[in-house]
């Protein structure tokens, strides 16, 4: 209408405004009248992608950002990854070596099944980088690859800035003029000594001008700057290539040239000092041998690299820093690059000093230098095979946990039957029956097996946990008693508090057993001394702050507030070379018959699937610590911190009159299960899989009650309910499992899901059972906590 009103104020043509305003009423009714027919829910509202604007927002000028959908096709890339691995590549298979790209293919795999994943130091040819891959889209159904360059050391770029700076004036007092100069030979960086001699000007600038040009020759191949002439001073030319010895050989690498004054003879070794101790200023490892291949001179970042004494003498020869096998080609090596010409390479070896981790020397033949005729530059890569060792460890324990896992859920569907079978047949022998004690021992010992179980599924983080928000020194105080009388009487139990620590939510039972595991262990190394006559065991409880954890340098822990729990004991303490191993399963420093080697997997299961971290700490002889540390828990707005007591289970008010679908792909299992419900009077129906269970439903069944496995083939349980509740919204069902029920959770979750853990008796599923369909009888509403 305002359009309206400003035509006939500009026009003045009174029958245009009233066409141009009764047009705009009837466009905006038809507008409001179509968008109310075609309303929709909001998510089939949306526009489909527009990977334009995605390309906008994911342009970044230091990170390469790809999007590829569940086939691994190239959907979506920013500049940065054409520019680094071409538009036409595809992760995982980019260009990287074979370790990287096996890595990066598992990390894909992981993002799948967890959401996200990081894989960390992957080697290509063009550098290294770090991946980030997160599953995204509105159907989970697109991977997003973040990688990011490791942020390398352009080792041509750092010593054109020391030239220019504090070590380019050390050379120039010394009287050592130097110069960087790149493969076309050109120069990138020269210290003022070089810049007074080759011009005349300490304040020129040569940067891109030929080096060779500032040099000239006689007829005896002597050399001269050619600012001096022939009648100056001859002088000595050092080539040292500037490479990374961690990369392949590259012919296009800078170099440094040093140039003093005066030619050297064949047997002149005077500048020797002066070139150790420009070496000795360098970040990189540098040693030189002579044409016999004996060491000269190692700087102490090769001493540190090679596994040697910073102070302490160097071996007559470098084969000496080297494994058995590895000598002969190696002393091979160094006497081909002394006797023939200048030439650089690298070769793989291992040192004595960690023969389980290859490193790359590099060799580079030096002329002019007398004695010296090879320089060999090694790089420090202790911190390097520590984060190997630990990506390598927690690949193997991922493995292991899932080995363990599906093993664990197999061996629960046969405990379920055995126990069960017990059940059904101690119903019909009375005690002092003949029978009777020996069922009795076979269910004791199913019953024990079950625990095993569940010390593997604790390992692979797939055990039920019962999460609340509680205290850790409630947690310690009410497993005190207890663990007195585990430990004994000659071993003191010492209790420490912190004040103000901030709560955690975690399983109380869980970490009364990871508590029990520790201290059990504990007094176990306390007693195997064979002097033993006492120890003392300290449970302490800390506060753990950001700047704490700044303190610790710890690479694993992400900074944030922690509780942590700190077990120590006097015992032998842990070997080093056991201490990597610890947590694995099956594995025991106990001896013999002596220990199962699930304590500490189960401790380290717990904690890790309670969102925590355990580390462990030892010296042979000292004791070991093992510190928990859990997350702070903050509460949501209107919920309640404090830790709650256990609620009653309902009673079982039905009397059994129901009708139950049960559906289970284990004969043995269903046979059980479907016996204990006939027995307690439901009318129970049976279906082998999800499939033949739909497939009752919507031929017109009527139950009261779902019974039914996770895990079937076809079609599982959880697809299976999904399409039950579309016919009957208000049908409970209850899911047998041996999988955590956390996990099942994550793929469905409605009111009136319940859950019951694999293996169970006869009368904990008949119990289960009458509870649910007595509250639905009652018309109670469902419960949601799963039982």
């Amino acid at each position: 209408m305002i359009s309206a009103v400003i035509i006939q104020l500009l026009s003045g043509i009174w029958l245009l405004t009233a066409a141009y305003a009764g047009g705009a009423v009837i466009f905006a009714l038809a507008l409001r009248t179509l968008a109310a027919r075609n309303a929709v829910p909001e998510q089939q509202s949306l526009a489909p992608p527009d990977w334009s604007v995605t390309v906008s927002a994911i342009e970044r000028d230091n990170l390469a950002t790809v999007i590829t959908d569940g086939a691994g096709r190239v959907v979506c890339a920013n500049t940065r990854y054409g520019e680094w691995f071409g538009f036409d590549s595809a992760p995982p298979d980019l260009e990287l070596d074979e370790d990287s790209t096996d890595r990066l293919r598992e990390g894909a795999r992981e993002a799948w099944r967890t959401g996200t994943i990081r894989v960390e130091s992957l080697v290509g040819t063009s550098g290294r980088w770090h991946a980030v891959i997160r599953r995204a889209g509105r159907g989970q159904d697109y991977l997003v690859w973040e990688l990011s360059p490791v942020e390398m050391v352009d080792l041509g770029a750092r010593v054109v800035r020391l030239l220019a700076d504090k070590l380019g004036n050390a050379l120039s007092r010394a009287g050592i003029q130097a110069a960087a100069v790149n493969a076309d030979g050109e120069i990138l960086g020269a210290n003022a000594d070089f810049l007074r001699r080759a011009t005349g000007d300490s304040e020129s600038e040569l940067a891109g001008r030929e080096f060779v040009e500032f040099l000239t020759a006689d007829e005896y191949d002597r050399i001269f700057y050619a600012r001096e002439g022939t009648s100056g001073e001859d002088l000595r030319l050092l080539h040292i290539p500037i490479a990374d010895p961690d990369l392949p050989p590259d012919e296009t690498a800078p170099s440094l040239f040093l140039i003093l004054d005066g030619g050297i003879r064949a047997s002149d070794s005077a500048a020797l000092p002066e070139i150790e101790a420009l070496l000795a200023l360098l970040p990189l490892g540098l040693a030189m041998t002579d044409r016999d291949g004996r060491f000269l001179f190692a700087n102490k970042a090769f001493r540190r690299a090679a596994g040697l004494e910073e102070q302490g003498e160097i071996p007559p020869f470098p084969s000496d820093l080297v494994v058995r096998e590895d000598k002969g080609a190696f002393a091979d090596s160094i006497r081909r690059h002394a006797s023939g010409a200048s030439t650089s390479g690298a070769m793989p070896v291992r040192l004595d000093a960690s023969p389980d981790e290859p490193v790359t020397l590099s060799l580079a033949g030096v002329r002019g230098l007398g004695d010296a005729a090879v320089l060999l530059s090694l790089k420090d890569t202790t911190e390097e095979t520590r984060l190997k060792r630990q990506v390598a460890q927690a690949t193997k324990m991922q493995a292991v946990g899932q080995l363990a896992g599906g093993v664990a859920h197999d061996f629960n569907n046969v405990l379920t039957a055995i126990i069960g079978y017990c059940d059904l047949m101690l119903l019909r022998h009375a005690p002092g029956d003949s029978d009777y004690d020996d069922i009795q021992q076979i269910k004791a010992n199913s019953n024990r097996a079950a625990s095993l179980t569940r010390q593997l599924l604790a390992f692979s983080r797939q055990q039920t946990l019962r999460p609340q928000t509680l205290q850790l020194p409630d947690v310690v105080s009410e497993v005190s008693n207890l663990l007195k009388r585990l430990i004994g009487e000659k071993i003191e139990l010492r209790v420490d508090h912190d004040r103000a620590l901030g709560a955690v939510r975690a399983d109380p039972q869980q970490l009364e057993q990871v508590i029990v595991n520790l201290a059990v262990n504990a007094r176990d190394a306390m007693m195997s001394k064979g002097d033993f006559e006492g120890g003392v065991l300290t449970i302490s409880t800390r506060k753990i702050g950001p700047r704490d954890i700044r303190g610790m340098k710890n690479d694993v822990l992400p900074s944030g507030n922690y509780t942590a729990l700190v077990v120590e004991d006097t015992g032998t303490g842990i070997p080093a070379d056991a201490l990597g191993k610890i947590f694995e399963p099956f594995y025991t420093t106990k001896e013999m018959g002596k220990g199962t080697g699930l304590g500490l997997s189960t401790v380290y299961g717990i904690v890790k699937q309670s969102g925590g971290y355990i580390f462990a700490e030892s010296e042979p002889g000292e004791g070991a610590r093992f510190t928990v540390y859990l997350p702070v828990h903050v509460p949501a707005a209107g919920t309640e911190p404090a830790r709650k007591q256990p609620e009653a289970e309902p009673r079982a008010v039905f009397g059994g009159t129901g009708r139950i679908l049960l559906v289970e792909d284990e004969d043995t299992v269903r046979a059980v299960a479907e016996r204990a419900l006939v027995r307690q009077g439901y009318t129970v129906t049976t279906a082998n899989d999800g499939e033949e269970g739909l497939q009752i439903v919507q031929n017109g069944g009527e139950f009261d009650l779902v019974i039914s496995d996770v895990v079937m083939p076809t079609m599982d349980g959880p697809a299976m309910a999904r399409e039950i509740r579309k016919l009957k919204p208000d049908l409970p069902v209850l899911f047998m499992s041996g999988y955590a029920e956390e996990q099942l959770r994550r793929q469905i979750d409605f009111a009136g899901m319940h859950f019951l853990p694999k293996p169970f008796s006869v009368a904990q599923i008949g119990k289960k059972t009458g509870a649910i369909l007595g509250e639905r009888a009652a018309g109670a509403k469902p419960a949601e906590n799963g039982g």
